[in-house]
């Protein structure tokens, strides 16, 4: 006779099933309501199917609210979507359908591929398919008759599929009705606990297992969420998204472009250029007082990153040069720097340093180069040229805990600044593949997790922190910094990150107190990380509508009839002259047209000047986003926009003076 089943529930108590028994039958036996609602169970934290037979262990019931829920409706959802495409189109291969981020995907094989207008046909089939409420079932099938049913069917990709399934491995085929899929599961209980809460988004190429020498199939991808006011949601933030495209708001706005003469480098206009100076300039004056600006060759000989260790972890993300000269033996391999720091320990070690002389901080807008492949380009986020508002600080182990401090009020006042006032930052913590000593490794990891507790703690909890265990880089432990935009999403941009492993390797010292040479902490710090990326960010964070501070083109003086042109001059030298970015526009044009012009460039400021205003003395301001306007005279104009224009940390300064 079997051994009972015995089971720990989430409230402590223990109960003994009979083998066999499975998690359906484990959920009425609590309530016959939990069974109705319950979609699958989980056994040691591991979810299955309701239909599972269960093993010792602590048991869940997993309703449709439960967060885990929510991969398995867009699994079945993939699933009902493919059903639904072979319906619609018998013959089409079904190949490999997983759970994404936010959604789902499935590929097919067809004859012609599937266009957009093909999708809401689709959907209709899915939620006739998930009326039908047919339960998923399991078999399991011996290898040969998987490959002989699925061969009878023209299934090819799926023969393919039990091929590459290891030896020993069940191969688990899922019913829906008469319908069916290789799967490794789980699926609920039937394809009505799916709900309607699912769009199908879009169609695309994609090769067979992302391999170019492969047939090209089409894959449609989809969404689906427990509720449709979370549908609703997500399809707003994604609408809200496509409106924030930096990408699209840097074509209206003439800041930038890229060219397929230059993949992955940016084509900075005039306007973009000013406001990524104006983020240079800034992060400039925040640094003056306690950093040494410095700045390292963007061309190194290879021997400098073997030393570093680059040359063996990052070798293929770097851009390699072979120089010769008129003698074979001349030739060396040089490479395009992709970070600053070992340039900024050749600059430490440059002269004798005493233990007086520390913390020593560098700090570096340095142009640096990694390869990406040209399929992760994305405009300014992801880029192989761009600019590290790079620094590292040379400490002693004593000084650590105080620099990584005011590291961390450093990004937070700038995040403040930009108008981002949700944080999180969590330590990344020792990967597997590292280098150093577990002691080193140890003495870093306790003091970055006593800077991290009072981070929280002088944050009085607005400030979110955690743990990302195995994820520090492999030289040592960091802090990862990400900011929530206007929209709900989430960007990792600062960086703090101890290291003992470079000044070691390259033999960098300063001379203690005790007249000996010792080793060097070399904390790494960047605040915007990518300066082109953190440019993309606020873009997208402030939809275009940059504040007046940072905005690159500031104010348009626009005239209503040319018997104003004369005041609209003095208008626009006068704001010229209080420090304002200033264009004027006097064309032949109705002020209509021009202040909806000058909106698509997101210009914040419109001074309107018509013959009244030049009688006296006035404007009129509007604002971009609001068709209301404010009638002023011109000295009161200038005040306040001198006011609106002066960067916070210069308003700081001056109230400090």
């Amino acid at each position: 006779m079997s051994q009972p089943v015995s089971l720990t529930f989430p409230d402590g108590s223990v109960r003994e099933f009979a083998s066999g028994t499975t998690g359906y039958v484990v959920a009425e036996s609590i309530s016959k309501s939990l069974a109705k609602k319950a979609v699958a169970i989980a056994l040691d934290g591991q979810v299955t199917d309701l239909s599972e037979p269960v093993t010792d262990g602590r048991i869940e019931i997993v309703t449709r609210s439960d967060p885990r829920a929510l991969e398995l409706i867009r699994h079945d959802a993939a699933h009902v979507m493919a059903e639904a495409v072979q319906e619609l189109w018998p013959g089409t291969q079904v190949t490999i359908g997983p759970v994404i981020e936010n959604g789902f995907y499935y590929d097919f094989a067809k004859n012609e591929p599937f266009t957009p207008e093909d999708l809401p046909v689709i959907e209709k089939k899915m939620k006739e398919i998930i009326g039908r409420n047919k339960p998923f079932t399991r078999q399991i099938w011996s290898r040969d008759k998987a490959k002989q049913v699925f061969a009878d069917k023209g299934e090819s990709y799926k023969v393919e599929l039990v091929d590459a399934i290891p030896e020993g491995q069940d191969l688990k085929i899922y019913y829906q009705g008469d319908w069916f899929d290789l799967c490794r599961g789980p699926h609920m209980a039937s394809t009505g606990q799916i709900g309607t809460a699912f769009k199908l988004m879009k169609v695309a190429g994609a090769y067979w297992r992302g391999d170019s020498n492969n047939p090209m199939l089409t894959r449609i991808y989809g969404t689906a969420w427990a509720e449709q006011s979370e549908l609703d949601a997500y399809l707003h933030k994604l609408a809200e998204a496509e409106k924030r495209d930096h990408r699209k708001l840097g074509r209206e706005m003439d800041l930038f472009h890229f060219q397929e003469e230059g993949p992955g480098v940016v084509f900075w206009h005039g306007k973009g250029w000013r406001m990524f100076q104006s983020l240079v300039s800034y992060m400039r004056r925040r640094l003056a007082a306690d950093y040494q600006e410095v700045n390292a060759p963007q061309v190194l000989d290879k021997s400098l990153w073997e030393t570093s260790g680059h040359w063996g972890w990052y070798r293929d993300n770097m851009f390699k040069v072979t120089v010769a000269g008129d003698d074979t033996d001349d030739e060396r391999v040089f490479a395009l720097k992709p970070m600053n720091c070992p340039g900024h320990v050749q600059i430490f070690k440059h002269g004798l340093k005493s233990y007086r002389e520390l913390p020593i901080r560098y700090a570096e807008f340095g142009n640096v180069h990694r390869y990406e492949p040209s399929g992760a380009l994305h405009g300014l986020m992801r880029v192989r040229g761009f600019t590290q508002d790079d620094a590292h600080i040379f400490c002693t182990d004593e000084q650590m805990a105080a620099e990584c401090l005011k590291i961390n009020d450093l990004i937070m006042s700038v995040y403040e600044d930009f108008g981002f006032d949700e944080i999180i930052v969590k330590l990344s913590t020792r990967p597997e593949k590292r280098v150093g000593s577990d002691a080193l490794w140890d003495r870093a990891e306790s003091v970055m997790m006593d800077v991290l507790k009072q981070i929280e703690e002088q944050s009085g909890g607005r400030i979110k922190t955690g743990i990302l265990p195995g994820e520090g880089a492999f030289y040592g432990p960091k802090f990862e910094y990400t900011l929530k935009d206007a929209i709900g999403r989430e960007w990792q941009c600062g960086t703090t990150q101890v290291d003992f492993n470079l000044p070691e390797r390259f033999g960098a010292f300063y001379i203690d107190a005790n007249s000996e040479k010792t080793q060097p902490v070399m904390i790494h710090r960047a605040i915007c990380g990518s300066m082109e990326r953190f440019l993309g960010i606020l873009l997208e964070n402030f939809a275009g509508h940059m504040p007046l501070w940072f905005s690159p083109q500031q104010v348009v003086v626009a005239t209503i009839t040319s018997d104003a042109d004369d005041y609209g001059v003095k208008v626009a030298e006068r704001l010229r002259q209080a420090g304002l970015t200033v264009e004027t526009d006097f064309r032949n044009e109705k002020i209509n047209y021009k202040v909806r012009e000058h909106s698509v460039t997101k210009v914040p400021v419109i001074i309107v000047c018509g013959k009244r205003e030049a009688e006296e003395g006035t404007v009129n301001i509007r604002r971009l986003g609001s068709q209301n306007q404010t009638s002023m005279t011109l000295d009161e104009a200038i005040l306040t926009l001198m006011e609106e224009a002066t960067p916070p940390d210069l308003k700081r300064a001056l109230a400090k003076a």
